[in-house]
């Protein structure tokens, strides 16, 4: 298989095999209207096997979303066909508008522009609970 390299735009990395699909979902790269490839269970020599997914533009990328789904994941930043940035992501401390409060009591169910805010409550565990009601966050 042959996937060109880009000349500007960023390269997702690193990302573990499997979750591709739902980081390309969470971030809405469907809506992009340039080339996007997602390669799945692409030969790692550190992972064995992972997802990469390569995007032909120059856009910002939502670092949250990336360390919620998969710790770790390297952006690359692409310029004229070189590596001019290289960031690695992390748990964030908090997330907001990336997962919904599943508490039917929430005040996030009645007043719907509120932003649904999670905050990290155990690193170990990768697990958020809402500031309103301390309910644990699901993906929306």
């Amino acid at each position: 298989m042959n996937i060109d390299s880009i000349k500007n735009g960023i390269v997702i990395d690193h990302i573990t095999a499997g979750k591709g699909m739902e980081i390309y979902r969470l971030l809405g790269l469907d809506a992009l209207d340039c080339q996007v490839a997602i390669i799945k269970n692409a030969s790692s020599a550190k992972m064995g096997k992972k997802d990469i997914i390569k995007i032909d533009a120059d856009i910002t990328v939502n670092t949250d979303i990336l360390g919620y789904v998969d710790p770790g994941v390297t952006v690359d930043t692409i310029r004229n066909g070189e590596l001019v940035d290289k960031k690695k992501t992390e748990l964030p401390e908090r997330l907001v508008n990336i997962l919904t409060c599943r508490n039917p009591r929430c005040i996030t169910t009645t007043e719907q522009e509120l932003p649904h805010i999670f905050r990290l409550t155990d690193r170990e565990k990768g697990e958020y609970r809402c500031i309103y009601c301390e309910t644990k966050g699901k993906t929306s």
